[in-house]
Formats: structure tokens, C-alpha cells, sequence
């Protein structure tokens, strides 16, 4: 029986792998502070399985962890937008909570057990951006934004325990994700709340940044993958191989919801963000010798998701 400590359990890719995890017999201590992106529906939903354990606190705050197989650290600020107008939260939950999690890890007695590895969450953002090939996991960090800023120096930080302290670790670094109990700052979900409320939705740089979309369940899978083959102290891309437009995506949003509604009317082009970058793209044949691919297809899940949101309105 595998024992797993997921931060951040009540977030859009944390619940995610905590119900893959439970499904699969394992026993989850989950960690949420209950920000403002919790769905904390779903915690009634997970304290009826009698595997599951919750711990409200911030990651920053942690005073201990359970003996435990991995530690999966999902929790933190990841909206861009918000990381430009203050910094402050991402600088304590992604720099200050990840090296808090690193010392509880090495201070864990040996007598009883090896210490957990870490399975800790980046992004793709942390390369920067590039117009044309894939990032591979060894290239530079070159990151174009507060978040990103933030996620790269949590990557920096492991990785130096790691060879300080010999904690064993997994960072992974997916593409865009989507699906279902997304909170409505990222573009699917906050696109379906504008078009209900009969607003415009802005996209920044005239919709032309491209990206890779990744389906949550993809996502997770993945960690269960890396959890049973992958190699420690090893990095991992995770894409799902789909690239598209901005813009485009915002089409086949706008499609789904009302396919009568001339998508032209419901955008508003004139916004640019500064540190945006223009495409991100993933290598992930690391991973996927690893026997792991995507097995959603965005263009067959979007239609499924806009209803989801058009019928659980988020506040």
C-alpha cells in the first residue's frame, strides 16, 4: 500500500490526483489552506473514503509530514496575471512553502523508514518561450514573469537539497491543463463565465500566444506513472502534444457554448500583459518511454467542458 501526501488536494490538479490515488488504494494525506482556488465541495467527497486524511494548513506553515511514500506538491499561486499585479503570495507559497517542505523531508528520522521522494509540480513556463522546436528538460530556465519567476526558483531550490541534503525528488513540468472544477481565471472556464455574463472576453497580444493543452486526468496519470517507473532525481515534461492559437481555442469555446453566436462579437482584442510569452512547447518523450500518453483529445473534450461550466457557475 502506497502512503501519499498531496499539497494542495483541493486545487484543480491536486483533487485530480487525489481521486486517481484513492481509486488506486492508496492512502492520501492531503494538505490544503483553503485560498481562494479550493474546491472545497470536494472535501466531503474525500473524507468519506476512509483512506483519506485532511490537514488544513499552508504549505509555508507545515510544521510536519506524515511517514509517507511521496509528498506531492501541487499547491500554489499560479495565475500570471495575479503574480504582476503583487508577487507577494507566490513568492510564499512557491519559493518559501517548497523550501519548507524540503526541510521537513530532510529532517524526517531514518529509523524507521527512508524519507519521501518529492513529486513536486513546476510548469512549462519556467523555460520561457521560443517560437519554434520543444523544450527539452535539460534546456535553461528563462522565465518571463513573476509566477514563472517564482517556479523556477522552487526548481533551483530542490534540486540543490537534493545535492546538499540527498533528498530524492521528481519535478515535473506540464503544458496548459484544462477539464472540469478549473477556477475561473484560466481561459476555458473564465471565457464560459464572461460569455454567461454577456461580456467580452479579452485576450491579450491579439490572441496570437500559443499553447499545448493537457487534460487534468492526462496530467494525473502521469504522476501515477512517474510514481511507479520513474527514475529519482529526474525531470519530466509533461505535454499533450495539441498546440493551438489563443485565439483558436476561444473559437471552439465560443462554438460550444452557442454555435449561433458569430464568435467576432464576444472578443476583445485590444489588451497586451507584459511578460507574455508568445508559445510555450513541450519535449515529452522522456516521459513517454516511460509507457505514459495523453489519452483525452482536446477537440473531443471541449463541448463535454463548456457544459460542465455553463451548468456549475463558480463564483
Amino acid at each position: 500500500m502506497k502512503l501519499v501526501v498531496i499539497t494542495g488536494c483541493l486545487g484543480f490538479i491536486g483533487s485530480q490526483i487525489t481521486r486517481d490515488c484513492l481509486e488506486n488504494g492508496f492512502k492520501v494525506y492531503g494538505v490544503d489552506s483553503l485560498t481562494y482556488a479550493a474546491n472545497t465541495g470536494l472535501l466531503e467527497i474525500f473524507l468519506q473514503n476512509k483512506n483519506f486524511k485532511f490537514c488544513k494548513e499552508d504549505i509555508a506553515d507545515l510544521e510536519n509530514i506524515p511517514d509517507c511514500d511521496f509528498v506531492v506538491n501541487t499547491a500554489a499561486e499560479t495565475h500570471v496575471g495575479n503574480s504582476i499585479i503583487d508577487s507577494t503570495n507566490f513568492i510564499k507559497s512557491n519559493i518559501i512553502g517548497v523550501q519548507n517542505i524540503l526541510n521537513l523531508i530532510r529532517r524526517k528520522p531514518s529509523n524507521v523508514s527512508n524519507p519521501p521522494r518529492l513529486i513536486h509540480f513546476s510548469t512549462d513556463e519556467v523555460y520561457g518561450d521560443l517560437t519554434s522546436g520543444s523544450h527539452t528538460e535539460t534546456d535553461l530556465l528563462n522565465p518571463s514573469n513573476p509566477y514563472s519567476a517564482s517556479k523556477a526558483s522552487a526548481d533551483l531550490l530542490i534540486k540543490s537539497w537534493a545535492r546538499t541534503y540527498n533528498i530524492q525528488y521528481n519535478i515535473l513540468r506540464p503544458t496548459n491543463n484544462y477539464g472540469e472544477y478549473q477556477y475561473p481565471e484560466k481561459l476555458i472556464p473564465l471565457a464560459v463565465k464572461l460569455l454567461q455574463r454577456n461580456l467580452k472576453i479579452r485576450l491579450h497580444d491579439h490572441g496570437e500566444p500559443i499553447r499545448t493543452w493537457l487534460h487534468a486526468k492526462d496530467t494525473s496519470s502521469a504522476v501515477m506513472t512517474v510514481m511507479e517507473k520513474g527514475k529519482a532525481n529526474e525531470i519530466y515534461n509533461i505535454s499533450g502534444g495539441f498546440e493551438q492559437k489563443n485565439i483558436e481555442t476561444v473559437k471552439k469555446i465560443i462554438n460550444s457554448y452557442d454555435d449561433n453566436l458569430d464568435w467576432k462579437e464576444h472578443i476583445d482584442l485590444n489588451h497586451e500583459r507584459p511578460g507574455q510569452d508568445v508559445r510555450y512547447s513541450l519535449d515529452d518523450s522522456k516521459l513517454r518511454e516511460l509507457g505514459w500518453k495523453p489519452k483525452c483529445v482536446f477537440d473531443e473534450q471541449i463541448s463535454s467542458i463548456v457544459e460542465f461550466y455553463k451548468n456549475n457557475f463558480i463564483w
